[in-house]
């Protein structure tokens, strides 16, 4: 239970630190991110990355992302149910985050374009958000197996390697989609959000699982002796 508690509260700070910072530095109503820039909400999801690996790591492995657990899966990581699992408490922890993001937006004022910091896409650039989502979760789930690899992996230095590309997945993605690559992550904001975030929440869960899927496959090869 500890495992799944973990990657609850882990999801539940991404999401709060994350989508908080475009909610409340963003600085202008309708550019997410104006008063930090990209730079600061691609760091802000980074660094919440990076602080969770090292603060329950040795406890669930530090998922915090539904991609994540299906590209262990994939890769002969897990079981099953404990995948499944994981994933229930990673939607549930960012359900809560997202919740505490709104409490704070409706007690006070905020600077983004939205309450929680859902994700979404231009109507007529639907192809271009699924291939980005696709292929950025296919990178950072890359890079999670590889740099957790018991053989082959970074060590202690695992968390950083993950943090650090997600900041650079942002930097480039949040202006297509606002940077999910991670189901939970937008889950949680859409429930909140309601209305376009919820209409377009299906790509935001159905292109990262596709891009997970894509890098067990190929860690399996890369792995491979």
């Amino acid at each position: 239970m500890k495992k799944y508690v973990a990657e609850l509260i882990g999801t539940m700070v991404l999401v709060l630190l994350g989508c908080g910072s475009a909610v409340f530095a963003g600085g202008v109503a309708d550019t997410v991110g104006a008063g930090v820039g990209t730079i600061g909400v691609a760091m802000a999801f980074g660094l919440s990355v990076i602080a969770m690996a090292y603060t329950i790591g040795n406890i669930s492995g530090c998922h915090i992302n539904p991609a994540i657990t299906l590209g262990v899966w994939l890769s002969g990581g897990m079981k099953t149910k404990r995948a499944l699992m994981y994933m229930l408490f990673q939607v549930v922890g960012a359900i809560i985050g997202s919740l505490i993001l709104t409490l704070l937006v409706s007690t006070g004022a905020h600077g983004g374009p939205t309450i929680t910091g859902s994700n979404s896409f231009a109507s007529d650039a639907m192809g271009q958000a699924f291939l980005a989502e696709a292929v950025f979760t296919f990178i950072f789930v890359l890079v999670a197996l590889a740099a957790t690899d018991e053989k082959k992996g970074a060590g202690n230095l695992a968390g950083l390697a993950i943090g650090l590309t997600l900041i650079l997945i942002h930097i480039v993605c949040i202006p297509i989609t606002g940077t999910s690559v991670n189901p939970a992550r937008s889950i949680g904001p859409a429930l909140m959000e309601g209305g376009q975030a919820i209409e377009q929440l299906w790509l935001f869960i159905v292109a990262p699982f596709v891009g997970a899927a894509f890098s067990a496959l190929v860690w399996k090869f890369l792995r491979t002796e």
